[in-house]
């Protein structure tokens, strides 16, 4: 695996997450409706720094683990690998299940300050133990031979910051259709099933990588 077709490989399935629904996603679209446009970027900013943070912890601890032992890293990214198929498969079975639809607008009552919708924004994710475990079993995934993993780590993780750019923007700018798009339960549950079939293929390719 090369520098290039590990950022290429790694902006997809980041890509594929970051337009699923989910708990940032619903953060930003609530700020929008709300509040203000200046409001919503500051929380999509505010979530995009937990997401740097997180990456870099997980570039940190890849870095440290593999100077410390190269088992230790491989068997890391066979759990990571392993995580990942778990996590597609529990999207899979999740799209076939009936969830109740949420109500965005019926959120807690926003506070004005854009300091505080950034925070909002960050702290949801920091203190949220799924992204860290999706980190730290992506994250070495896509470390090529002989790169060092903190800057590869910090790279990937700039990656997933853009693309959250992009994805953000495009709800702010366009709230309404976004969320009437989002809360379909129909394009939720095909979204479910796409995308965790092809996390599952690619934690299916890099559990056969990862093995001697």
């Amino acid at each position: 695996m090369t520098i290039g077709s590990a950022l290429l490989s790694f902006a997809l399935l980041a890509g594929l997450l970051t337009i699923l629904p989910g708990l940032d996603t619903a953060l930003v679209l609530r700020s929008a409706l709300t509040q203000s446009r200046r409001h919503a970027y500051s929380t999509a900013l505010g979530i995009m720094s937990g997401t740097f943070a997180w990456g870099a912890a997980a570039a940190v601890g890849a870095a440290a683990l593999l100077a410390a032992s190269e088992l230790a890293f491989t068997i890391l990214k066979v759990v990571g690998a392993a995580y990942l198929v778990y996590l597609g498969v529990a999207m899979i079975v999740a799209s076939f299940r009936k969830h109740p639809q949420v109500d965005v607008e019926a959120t807690a009552k926003p506070v004005g300050s854009l300091w505080a919708a950034y925070g909002r924004g960050a702290l949801t994710n920091l203190l949220n133990p799924k992204v860290g475990v999706f980190y730290i079993a992506l994250i070495p995934q896509f470390i090529p031979p002989g790169v060092m993993p903190l800057a590869m780590g910090l790279l990937l993780a700039l990656v997933h910051v853009v693309e959250s750019l992009v994805w953000f923007s495009a709800i702010i700018l366009a709230t309404q259709f976004a969320r009437r798009w989002l809360q379909s339960p129909r394009v939720s549950r095909w979204i479910d099933r796409v995308t965790g079939g092809v996390v599952v293929g690619f934690g299916a390719v890099l559990a056969l990588e990862s093995a001697p």
